[in-house]
């Protein structure tokens, strides 16, 4: 039976969805005034992972939002001279490319908060209803004392409760009070409401988007370990404050990022960019250090950590067209029963099947789940019987590579000219003519491609 760390109640609880067979499920998604950064990929990757792994035994559906108002938002366009929502539509572009290059698909579906405006007032007026919501001069705020739970995600006490993003104002309730609705300041963006023209806060944001697509209460909810508090503490006061309702039943949240060993920050000049990770790394070698790292624990991005992942990922990328190409050839089996699955092989696969589903059953561990592939990888790499056998091995690896993400070029996505060049070559060393044969390496090389001289023949690769 599955098992997930639940935020809420700190323990490894078994999973049981509202709905048999089925998973709703939200992630706060990105703020769009800048191009999204490594942390993002992070996040994004491992939720991304859990869902494809939840869809092999469940109907998912995966909302994610796009914040796009917001005062990072507005403070970046008024300094640049943009229009905020020119802003934030580009840099959405930006991360959803991003996204789409790491093969992070499994969301579906994407929602802007300013198509919500509407639902967060009516929100806010519910609130207010119960007296809990309460207008000042500035806007309106939500009244934390009338809501007992107020904590019980952060394991705060009320009288104890952290400051962070609270907006100081001598007419609160209450210190801690956060914003439901901003009323309009000169060279804002607004909207209309019953407090006048204004904005939304960003807690009521993401309970209004969840209750539209996922109703008042759902299965899943996620994000960075950064969001415990305010913003899903607010989240659950929010919608608990409204419909006297459990909202979300098992609260996930991934560790955060460092880079060597600090807290990205631009101040300290390590605020990397996916897309500047993308040009150096590509993005399976991205991929594979988070979705391998287990989504709780904390990751050290590193020039040493990406050069593992990428010489890792390399190895599993050798085991599909290595395989691949034994299988495309006309070598002769070494076994007599060629036309026939190997049983104890067969066997074998079974057995890391299991062990990939505990591994991945156990609150989606993806370190002991990546250890059952390359436990595969090395099967499929020594194997040298028939090819039914060796096609089943390969048709796991895939299955289970899939649930991690990744994308592997296959001896197909060779151009020909590329395989006439190492023909060329073959021939050559075939023939001793070695200055040829390094002449051709070269022009192979200078094309973006590796060819590697195995003990079962010649291996291609992209730079």
């Amino acid at each position: 039976m599955l098992k997930i760390h639940n935020t809420l109640t700190n323990k490894l609880q078994s999973f049981k969805p509202l709905v048999p067979k089925k998973i709703n499920l939200y992630v706060c998604g990105p703020t769009t005034y800048d191009y999204s950064h490594i942390g993002h990929a992070k996040s994004y990757i491992q939720f991304d992972v859990i869902v494809r792994y939840l869809r092999k035994k469940y109907d998912v559906f995966y909302v994610q939002n796009i914040t796009d108002i917001d005062d990072k938002i507005i403070n970046r366009a008024n300094a640049e001279k943009k229009d905020w929502e020119v802003l934030t539509r580009t840099f959405e572009k930006e991360y959803l490319d991003d996204m789409k290059t790491l093969n992070v698909t499994s969301v579906s579906k994407q929602v802007r908060a300013t198509e919500h405006i509407n639902e967060m007032i009516d929100q806010i007026k519910r609130l207010q209803k119960k007296d809990i919501a309460y207008e000042i001069n500035d806007g309106v705020y939500f009244d934390i004392s009338k809501f007992k739970d107020y904590g019980k995600l952060s394991k705060q006490k009320l009288d104890e409760l952290k400051q962070h993003r609270i907006e100081p104002n001598q007419q609160k309730r209450n210190a801690g009070d956060f914003s439901l609705w901003k009323k309009a300041k000169p060279n804002e963006p607004w909207w209309n409401s019953p407090w006048g023209k204004g904005r939304p806060g960003w807690h009521i944001e993401c309970s209004a988007m969840g209750e539209k697509h996922l109703g008042a209460t759902y299965d899943i909810h996620g994000g960075g370990i950064d969001l415990i508090f305010p913003h899903h503490e607010a989240e659950i006061a929010q919608m608990e404050s409204i419909t006297n309702k459990t909202f979300a039943q098992y609260w996930l949240h991934n560790g955060f990022l460092l880079i060597n060993n600090e807290k990205m920050s631009k101040s300290l000049n390590n605020f990397i960019t996916i897309r500047d990770a993308l040009g150096k790394w590509g993005p399976m070698a991205i991929r594979f250090l988070f979705a391998t790292s287990h989504y709780r624990s904390p990751i050290n991005f590193t020039e040493t950590s990406m050069a593992n992942a990428k010489s890792s990922f390399e190895k599993l990328q050798n085991t599909v067209r290595e395989a691949q190409r034994k299988l495309e050839s006309k070598e002769k089996s070494t076994e007599t029963t060629s036309g026939k699955v190997n049983k104890e092989v067969t066997t074998k696969l079974k057995e890391l099947k299991t062990q990939f589903t505990i591994a991945m059953d156990s609150d989606f561990d993806t370190p002991k789940a990546s250890a059952v592939i390359f436990e595969l990888s090395h099967l499929i790499n020594g194997y040298a019987g028939n090819k039914q056998t060796l096609q089943k091995m390969l048709d796991l690896f895939i299955d289970l590579t899939n649930v991690l993400g990744f994308v592997f070029k296959t001896t197909t996505d060779v151009p020909q000219f590329i395989k006439d060049l190492v023909a060329q070559r073959n021939l050559a060393r075939k023939n001793k003519d070695w200055k040829k044969s390094d002449a051709l390496r070269a022009e192979i090389s200078e094309e973006g491609y590796v060819v590697d001289d195995t003990s079962s023949g010649t291996v291609i690769r992209n730079l």
